[in-house]
């Protein structure tokens, strides 16, 4: 193979990949439109109450559920204010004995027992909405009247039955399934801050 047909052959695969992605996220916001506006306002509701925003995830997941907090944290445009969120990810001592000593499932769930108000809020990342430990923590969260939120994909598995809001992307693709997460992630992040009654930036 020559260089000239590999690099065309590159070019029609990123092309591809770019169309299967785009396709993904515009199919997930075109039936999920009015619950991705609803949920947005009532995160913002939670956060004017005082509620804090906790968020895991597993695997590539749990890098997007950093991302998270980040993103409400330490906003990159000065007129926007930060909001309480906290991973349960990064507490990596913590996670190990956890699983170490009882159960990985449990990981999550535990941390949410001890930190976890009625008000604050649960968001978790899962490409297959079966991971153990995430449904472990919604329960928890559930019992301890947090709203909770699940961003999935495939057929939702589990996590759509468990979360008050499930976001499920209607892909095979972990990688299809992860971008349109992080689509989400940033245009919640935005309307959050525009239900709180801040200006709109582009």
């Amino acid at each position: 193979m020559t260089t000239t047909t590999k690099d065309s052959s590159f070019d029609q695969a990123i092309l591809r990949k770019l169309e299967e992605s785009a396709k993904a996220s515009k199919s997930f916001f075109q039936s999920n439109l009015p619950i991705v506006s609803e949920l947005a306002q009532v995160m913002a509701e939670h956060f004017s109450q005082g509620g804090k925003l906790f968020v895991a995830g597993n695997g590539g997941s749990s890098c997007d559920a950093e991302h998270i907090v980040v993103e409400f944290m330490h906003p990159i445009f000065e007129k926007r204010k930060p909001l309480p969120a906290i991973s349960l990810c990064t507490q990596n001592a913590l996670v190990t004995a956890i699983a170490n000593d009882i159960d990985f499932s449990q990981i999550f769930s535990l941390q949410i027992e001890k930190l976890g108000s009625p008000g604050d809020m649960l968001l978790v990342l899962s490409t297959s909405g079966m991971s153990a430990n995430l449904i472990a923590a919604c329960k928890q969260a559930g019992k301890q009247n947090m709203l909770t939120i699940a961003f999935g994909g495939k057929d939702g598995g589990r996590l759509q039955e468990l979360a008050d809001y499930s976001l499920v992307v209607p892909s095979y693709s972990i990688h299809r399934i992860q971008e349109a997460h992080v689509l989400l992630l940033h245009i919640l992040w935005d309307l959050v801050h525009l239900a709180l009654g801040e200006e709109d930036i582009q």
